[in-house]
């Protein structure tokens, strides 16, 4: 009864997540406690050599989400609500929206799992001194750039999914600042782009006939709990096509997916750091001191509220073990057994932990795309083993877990081991973890640290950008997120924490010793399949 009060009286904030296989709504109380849910599931396209979505993906995707929480509100409370307190999106970082000044799509949303800007990369992580990964929207400009691609010419701003969403929503070209660190490098004093960096670009630019400031073209920068624009009547109607959504709603800064799992998982303090695996898998760890030299390896980004974090990001974690679950499913369907997608996730994990130390000397790669961590534009799923492996159901199934978290490994390795990062607990969230103590154990041999798994975790990145909306319209003056967080939302939480087992640590590190030799027959298999 008190929630739906709250319900009735708009005393609720509203969070949108656009991932790679699900949009999810999310509807928080005040204090933080998800009143209700909903989600549309969309795929990725590969259209003439690039991942991507259409615009009438995205918007089809917001209104069904958004539609499905409607319906579920509906049901549980017996209402539809017509405001809110505040509302957040976030979706996918990276990646590249090129647009007109009538707002007209140039090309085809180019996402983050895109590896095609490999010498723009390289040649502003030089001019730089700061790693530009592929995916960054910073390098598919300079990509065109470099192609001299003819939309450039009536380019007039460049976005990211979840700034591109918040304009259609609020008319306001501005991006929060851990997705705009995902764009360009952010100078964590002045919270906002690097401006000596900037001008190298442009310079840059020059050389190569572009000649528009950058300034001109990225949305301006705002910090968590700076107000970020109101719903306007034309994105009420976007987002409720039925037209009972009021305008007018504060909406705080969009956000990517990597700052509102900071949030999520109350991983936005010094030496915290988390872990989202899912289709895509990264690490954040917020830096006690700043890294000794640049690594390609890691990205610089930052945390919602502007301090400096460490992200260790793989474009490919759990799609292929899950191809390998649906082809037991597939099996158990025509053995006439009816075992539950769940419960056969859940039978499967478990057998990894009593499968042996190093997976019997069975190795799996999981690359459907591109790693940068590794070198690779192209992927191809391998299972390979010797003659002489320990070849059961279980190893195989350690070996597609280990494999998940195998090119993270090596990220975080280079944080942990040569640079010396201190993080107290990393905390994990995403379907991996879904599975009570697998995951977390798998994690916790891979890093070498305490894994904690909270029950809200599992709420995800659409919960995240709930709480950031939140606390665009709760927080005191001058009280920090991690404050915010930590007084009002994670207080009484309660977390499952595991901690490192050493035969893991040894098993992982031996299995890693294979991996490294089969990344040569996976290089055979890009360039020959």
């Amino acid at each position: 009864m008190s929630i739906q009060g709250k319900i009735k009286r708009g005393e609720t904030s509203l969070g949108i997540e656009l991932g790679s296989t699900r949009i999810k709504a999310v509807l928080i109380t005040d204090d933080g406690t998800p009143a209700a849910s909903g989600s549309h599931t969309w795929e990725n396209r590969y259209c003439n050599g690039i991942w991507t979505y259409t615009l009438e993906d995205i918007h089809n995707g917001l209104q069904g989400a958004y539609s499905d929480l409607l319906k579920n509100i509906r049901l549980k409370y017996g209402f539809v609500p017509k405001t809110y307190s505040s509302i957040g999106v976030s979706a996918m970082m990276h990646g590249y929206m090129a647009f007109d000044s009538e707002d007209r799509l140039l090309v085809p949303f180019r996402t983050w799992r895109n590896t095609i800007t490999g010498q723009a990369a390289d040649e502003l992580t030089e001019l730089f001194g700061y790693p530009i990964a592929q995916r960054w929207s910073i390098a598919h400009l300079y990509h065109a750039i470099l192609n001299k691609e003819p939309h450039l010419e009536k380019l007039a701003y460049i976005t990211t999914l979840a700034g591109y969403v918040h304009y259609m929503l609020t008319s306001r070209h501005v991006i929060g600042i851990g997705d705009a660190s995902g764009m360009f490098p952010i100078d964590t004093e002045t919270k906002d782009y690097n401006a000596e960096m900037a001008g190298k670009f442009n310079e840059a630019a020059k050389q190569h006939g572009f000649n528009k400031p950058l300034e001109e073209l990225l949305p301006q920068v705002l910090c968590a709990g700076e107000f970020a624009g109101r719903l306007t009547d034309e994105g009420a109607k976007l987002l409720d096509p039925s037209g009972k959504l009021e305008s007018g709603i504060p909406l705080c800064p969009p956000e990517g997916d990597a700052g509102t799992g900071m949030t999520a998982t109350d991983s936005v303090r010094v030496r915290t750091g988390n872990v989202s695996a899912g289709t895509s898998v990264f690490a954040m760890v917020v830096l006690d001191k700043p890294l000794k030299k640049l690594h390609r390896e890691i990205d610089l980004v930052t945390t919602p509220s502007g301090e400096p974090t460490a992200m260790v990001h793989c474009n490919n974690c759990t799609s292929e073990l899950n191809a390998w679950v649906g082809i037991f499913k597939e099996l158990s369907g025509r053995l006439g057994c009816d075992i539950e997608t769940s419960a056969l996730y859940n039978e499967l994990f478990n057998l990894a932990l009593i499968g042996d130390n190093d997976c019997g000397g069975l190795v799996a790669c999981n690359y459907l795309s591109g790693e940068h961590i590794t070198g690779f534009e192209e992927g191809r799923p391998l299972f390979v083993h010797t003659p002489d492996s320990k070849f059961t159901l279980a190893n195989f199934m350690r070996a597609q877990l280990f494999s998940s978290l195998a090119t993270l490994k090596k990220g975080m390795d280079i944080l942990f081991k040569e640079e010396n990062i201190k993080v107290d607990i990393l905390t994990g969230h995403g379907g991996f973890f879904k599975t009570e103590n697998v995951g977390q154990r798998i994690l916790a041999a891979a890093a070498d640290a305490k894994v904690a798994v909270t029950k809200t975790a599992g709420e995800g990145g659409a919960w995240g950008i709930a709480l950031l909306a939140s606390y665009m319209v709760d927080r005191g003056k001058d009280e920090a997120l991690a404050d915010w967080l930590d007084r009002k939302i994670f207080r009484n939480s309660e977390s499952n924490i595991v901690s490192p087992v050493k035969e893991d640590i040894d098993g992982f590190e031996k299995f890693m010793q294979n991996y490294e030799k089969m990344l040569f027959a996976e290089r055979a298999a890009v360039e020959n399949l």
